[in-house]
């Protein structure tokens, strides 16, 4: 029997704020734990929540930015359920009115066409505490630090069909966050991980199969690989006459497998209610107006224009637009040079590379967009070549010299006199007659032997163009 997956994914993105959802207490990451959890987070009596308008804005700007409706009335509830490292025994979140509803994502999974997702909504809430096993030998220690950070939870609709579609999906969504300013999809520090619901169905089946949810996956590849091994796991037990029973599951890196963490709870089994401490929270139409008009133009707009207006590849303009950084450092290089497909080709290029070797963010290159762009006007105006360019790069990099004050310096101009370069064509032709008598006998690739003589001669500073134009005029004469 051939199998259908259906995947929708659940993914928490904390909100880039400076202090939590319903308190004043820090959420600045690596502190010691438990110092950065106050009154209200730990769930003292008589303490009373206040929401944290900064996060409701960052909420609003997600909504607009994919095209969904934005609440002017959600209503905060509690979510109840018990576990040490949530120590008010409930959680604050949203359920039956959430700040979000509908919207949808466009994808571009590996090797597949693209596709729109649709996105069933997006809640506030709060996170709760982190247990930690590894450190303490019997023992469990929770750091309540996290405790009341703010989250939103963004859920998918069950429109994703493969692994490679689930990675595809969170990828896109990471950008956007990221875009957006509202969260900076640190993975590693959790702050953007996934739980992910997946059922199988025989092909043209219109029922979902019984669903599967596996929690906190906090890197593509374990996505992807979570997601394959429960794919591949549910059609096992259907195809053996069993019955895939509807349960939470952990993912273990180590083994690349799925195990069963708990039964999974449905909404019920939370007792939702209103929670009583907050009002209904109302968003002022001036908030959403003000939150549209600051949108930045978003990375598949982006990349569009990159294409119809800088004429790049579609590949190079989605490397360069998917990043807001890398996108605003390419349009300050291409403004700077006078040349977009110069300014793409050594941004995805040669910086790309720095800053890999580096560990560095484009936002601390070393290299600023001006100083690039001045290096890639020499090139264009051929005052040097693109290999001496690759050089003077190199000492922009680590001298934070511009590129003029290197070039003039170190002599680096390019040799463009016509009368000098025939002259060195003419020496290297006279010394190398026996690889002339070849290429005149046909073996042209021949050329390049020649040019790098020249080039050898000169340093590297003859105009490679120039040079090739007089040798080939002066051996096929």
């Amino acid at each position: 029997m051939q199998w259908e997956p259906v995947i929708g994914l659940e993914i928490h993105a904390q909100l880039s704020t400076r202090s939590k959802i319903f308190s004043g207490a820090p959420t600045a990451y690596g502190a010691e734990p438990n110092t950065q959890a106050c009154l209200i987070d730990l769930g003292f009596p008589g303490v009373l929540p206040v929401l944290n308008e900064e996060a409701v804005r960052l909420a609003v700007r997600f909504g607009l930015a994919i095209g969904a409706t934005v609440s002017r009335r959600s209503i905060f509830a509690r979510k109840n359920y018990f576990y040490p490292d949530l120590p008010k025994g409930y959680q604050i979140s949203q359920y039956e009115e959430p700040v979000v509803v509908g919207g949808a994502l466009e994808i571009h999974p590996e090797g597949g066409a693209s596709k729109r997702v649709g996105i069933t909504r997006a809640h506030l809430e709060e996170d709760a505490g982190k247990s930690l096993h590894e450190d303490f030998q019997g023992m469990t220690g929770i750091d309540l630090n996290r405790a009341g950070t703010p989250l939103l939870e963004i859920v998918s609709e069950p429109d994703l069909r493969s692994a490679r579609e689930a990675v595809a999906y969170m990828k896109a969504l990471h950008v956007l966050v990221r875009y957006l300013r509202i969260c900076d999809g640190n993975m590693q520090e959790g702050s953007f991980r996934c739980d992910a619901n997946v059922s199988v169905r025989p092909l043209g089946e219109a029922r979902f199969g019984t669903r599967t949810e596996i929690k906190n996956l906090n890197s593509f590849r374990f996505v992807e690989r979570a997601v394959q091994f429960e794919i591949e796991r549910q059609i096992e037990v259907l195809e053996s006459g069993g019955e895939v029973v509807q349960e939470t599951r952990l993912y273990d890196p180590d083994r690349d497998e799925t195990r069963p963490m708990r039964t999974k709870e449905e909404a019920n089994d939370y007792r939702y209610f209103p929670d009583p401490d907050l009002l209904p929270l109302v968003i002022p139409e001036a908030m959403v107006e003000s939150e549209r008009a600051s949108l930045p133009e978003l990375p598949e707009a982006r990349k569009a224009r990159f294409v119809g207006e800088y004429g790049l590849k579609e590949a190079d303009a989605m490397q360069l637009a998917f990043d807001r950084d890398t996108a605003d450092y390419f349009e300050a290089v291409a403004a700077t040079c006078g040349d977009a497909r110069l300014a793409a080709n050594w941004v995805n290029g040669e910086l790309a590379a720095g800053l890999n070797r580096e560990g560095l963010d484009i936002a601390c290159s070393p290299v600023s967009p001006e100083r690039l762009g001045g290096l890639l006007r020499r090139v264009a105006d051929g005052t040097i070549s693109g290999k001496i360019a690759k050089q003077v790069f190199e000492r922009m990099w680590t001298d934070g010299e511009e590129a003029d004050a290197i070039i003039e310096r170190e002599g680096l101009r390019q040799i463009t006199d016509t009368g000098a370069l025939e002259a060195l064509v003419e020496s290297v032709i006279a010394a190398n007659p026996k690889q002339v008598e070849q290429y005149r006998a046909g073996k042209t690739k021949l050329l390049g032997f020649f040019v790098g003589q020249v080039m050898k001669a000169t340093q590297g500073k003859a105009d490679p163009g120039l040079v090739n134009r007089l040798l080939k005029e002066r051996l096929e004469a």
